[in-house]
């Protein structure tokens, strides 16, 4: 998974959850992602975006546990014709945050916070969930299934080496 850098965000960023006033037991937030979410990571895979995040956050005395729900589409350029087209993707993912001296993220699903820490940003955490559950080869459905005309499959399937 990439680096994760949950401190490295700005303070204002709506992608927050503050456990500190939080009772102990379950709790659930809820996150969107669209276009402008990819923008402030300078992102420019997508065409579109639409992704719904629910948090399912369990509270215990000395650590977090949180299950991320993504639910949503991600608008593509097909790899062979460059055709965009709409990718849905539904991807869950567990996070466990404890409490130590320094913060740590080296471990993909432990993040260790610094004491006195009272909030948490996921932004890094969604945005490295969207990118991670896409396919990493990305073919129009069209093509699979022949219904795509494009001028590309044409020039392709003429390059295409020709059977004796």
């Amino acid at each position: 998974m990439l680096a994760l850098k949950f401190l490295e965000m700005k303070p204002n960023s709506k992608y927050k959850i503050e456990f500190a006033g939080l009772k102990i037991g379950n709790h659930q937030f809820n996150f969107n992602a669209d276009k402008k979410f990819f923008d402030r990571f300078d992102f420019s895979d997508f065409n579109d975006v639409s992704v719904n995040i629910n948090v399912d956050l369990i509270k215990k005395p000395t650590l977090l546990e949180l299950a991320f729900t993504l639910n949503g589409d991600v608008n593509v350029n097909c790899d062979l014709t460059n055709e965009p087209f709409d990718v849905q993707i539904k991807h869950e993912a567990h996070l466990v945050v404890k409490f130590g001296q320094v913060f740590s993220d080296e471990d993909d699903e432990i993040l260790i916070l610094p004491h006195g820490e009272h909030k948490l940003y996921v932004d890094q955490y969604i945005f490295e969930m969207i990118v991670l559950s896409l396919p990493p080869k990305r073919i129009h459905p069209g093509v699979e299934d022949g219904s795509l005309k494009s001028e590309i499959l044409d020039i392709l399937e003429d390059l295409k080496p020709k059977e004796n």
